[in-house]
């Protein structure tokens, strides 16, 4: 049998078999995320998926602490399962990321995809592509160009490869409605909710978000904030929230696994998003979908998602002040809040599943069947 004829049947269609290859919760982040909540909706729909997981848990655990040693380690199995499960799919969807995750894993998910004759799908997510492929090896962009398929979840990104002679297809990321839904506001008084859901990592700045809070407190002195993430920046943000006199009012909830998250969203009353770097946060998708006004940088792809004064506030990247007038007026304006909120809900219906499902099935039929220019 052909790649082209490897194909399962869901629903009375015919869709090809897919191997994904990409990382699972935990860590929890936008490309986990995004690649569990694609194999269990594919899978409900009755698609033949296979995962071969970039991430999967040392063993011994021991070994994640020694670096040359765990590359070994989960080298070697990633590359026979990539052998496998690449043998059984009539196409090859990679979720790929910029920087060591690019030639660590997606790599040799092309080769070995290459070496058995299946088309693959590179779906980059990365938003950092700009200054990872301006500085990348010749041999990266000819990877990406040999490809069958290019897919960015943003029109951001498309630009990017734009930049460097590369087409891409456009597929939004996806909102769970069935998840994420709107629950009744409350009237938070002088003591408004606000979050920050995004892992603790330096492009994130949860530091702006801190500052910012610190200024809102001045007029809600009641506020709290609860950061739902989990990273190497923890301690240095206790620290700064202390030096900020936040002790009391800022809860660090650590890691929140991915079925507790709507309660935290149906908690808020006000989303910030303090990036220095993105591309099409989930956070800001699960904002929209659970009736919460979105205050963000304007980082990257984000103006994409998000139209000023329209959908949410937009302010640039660093500016703690400006944050915090934007956060201000949407706790102290209840019109403008609940006209944020209408909007971020209509927004999310475009990154329902049934819209994306239909666009992730064309394009693995058409890989598939070799419909595709190069």
């Amino acid at each position: 049998m052909t790649n082209a004829g490897k194909a399962a049947t869901g629903g009375g269609e015919h869709w090809p078999a897919v191997c994904v290859v990409g990382p699972l919760p935990p860590p929890s982040g936008g490309m986990a995320n995004q690649c569990e909540q694609l194999l269990r909706l594919l899978r409900a729909d009755g698609v033949s998926v296979e995962l071969v997981r970039t991430n999967p848990p040392y063993r011994p655990h021991w070994i994640g602490g020694v670096p040359l040693l765990r590359a070994g380690f989960r080298l070697l199995p990633y590359l026979l399962q990539l052998w496998r499960a690449i043998g059984r799919a009539a196409v090859v969807h990679v979720l790929a990321n910029s920087g060591w995750a690019w030639h660590l894993f997606a790599v040799p998910a092309i080769v070995v995809a290459r070496w058995r004759n299946t088309p693959v799908i590179i779906n980059y997510r990365g938003g950092n592509a700009d200054s990872f492929l301006a500085s990348a090896p010749e041999h990266v962009r000819r990877l990406l160009a040999c490809v069958s398929l290019r897919v960015t979840p943003s029109a951001f990104l498309q630009r990017v490869f734009a930049k460097y002679g590369l087409s891409a297809e456009v597929i939004p990321n996806i909102v769970d409605l069935a998840r994420f839904a709107p629950v009744a506001r409350r009237s938070f008084g002088s003591a408004p909710h606000l979050v920050v859901t995004r892992n603790l990592e330096e492009i994130y700045d949860v530091p702006t978000a801190l500052r910012a809070f610190a200024r809102i407190r001045d007029a809600f002195p009641q506020a709290q904030l609860t950061v739902a993430g989990s990273g190497p920046e923890r301690e240095r943000l206790q620290v700064l929230a202390d030096e900020l006199g936040l002790r009391d009012s800022v809860r660090f909830a650590g890691r929140i696994a991915n079925a507790a998250m709507p309660a935290i969203y149906a908690a808020a009353d006000c989303l910030l998003n303090p990036s220095t770097v993105d591309n099409m946060p989930i956070s800001i998708l699960e904002g929209f979908a659970s009736g919460v006004p979105v205050v963000s940088t304007d980082a990257g792809g984000i103006p994409d998602l998000v139209q000023h004064g329209v959908s949410g506030l937009l302010v640039a990247v660093g500016d703690d002040r400006a944050m915090a007038r934007a956060a201000l007026r949407v706790l102290q304006d209840a019109e403008l809040a609940a006209a944020l909120r209408r909007a971020g809900l209509e927004q999310a219906q475009h990154y329902a599943w049934p819209q994306i499902r239909a666009r992730w099935l064309a394009a693995y039929s058409r890989v598939a069947s070799g419909r595709v220019a190069s």
